[in-house]
């Protein structure tokens, strides 16, 4: 009768204990549940960015709340509206000297005495110059007005992704244990998620 009553005091411990465990493993299956965070993504932020940085340059970037990239944007498209209307300013004052001096009448280049600061060739020479770098002014402001498109909507895709401390590259120098006597370097890189 002793044996029975044993057996049964540690079968009965042994339900309650496996009783309360699933109890507890429940609960703790819920709470990490709870714990779960969901990323919005808004798929139409890349769109809004590049259309915002296509209507008014440096937009996309004040929409992606990259504040300090703006004044980069103005400053660089400023430069190359600046450097084209004075090549093309310079380019008419030229243009204009050397049809003066083609039909005979006096150019600004010209004092009164007839002598000519710079020459016919030198006015054709000037034109050329500042032809082609207008013509480069402008085809740079064409292609920063692009790129900063093509950056806002780069970065509002950017934006989205989980760069939290886990995302990480480790590089490792490693040697060859194999060959001792002609050592062999190697670099590995190890990421993870």
């Amino acid at each position: 009768m002793f044996p029975k009553k044993i057996i049964l005091l540690f079968l009965g411990l042994f339900l309650s204990y496996s009783f309360y465990g699933q109890k507890k493993d429940s609960l703790a299956i819920k709470t990490k549940k709870s714990k779960l965070t969901t990323n919005k993504y808004n798929p139409l932020s890349p769109s809004k960015a590049a259309f915002y940085s296509a209507i008014f340059p440096g937009g996309g970037q004040i929409y992606n709340k990259k504040y300090w990239k703006a004044p980069i944007v103005w400053g660089a498209i400023g430069a190359s509206i600046y450097y084209y209307t004075t090549n093309s300013n310079e380019y008419d004052r030229f243009r204009n000297a050397f049809k003066l001096r083609k039909q005979g009448l006096k150019d600004e280049f010209t004092d009164d005495d007839g002598n000519q600061s710079i020459s016919t060739l030198g006015l054709e020479n000037a034109q050329k110059v500042l032809r082609k770098n207008r013509d480069l002014s402008l085809l740079t402001g064409v292609l920063l007005y692009v790129l900063q498109i093509v950056e806002a909507s780069v970065n509002a895709h950017l934006l989205q992704f989980n760069t939290n401390d886990n995302l990480s590259i480790n590089p490792t120098i490693s040697t060859d244990p194999m060959l001792i006597e002609a050592p062999k370097v190697g670099l590995t890189f190890k990421y993870s998620f």
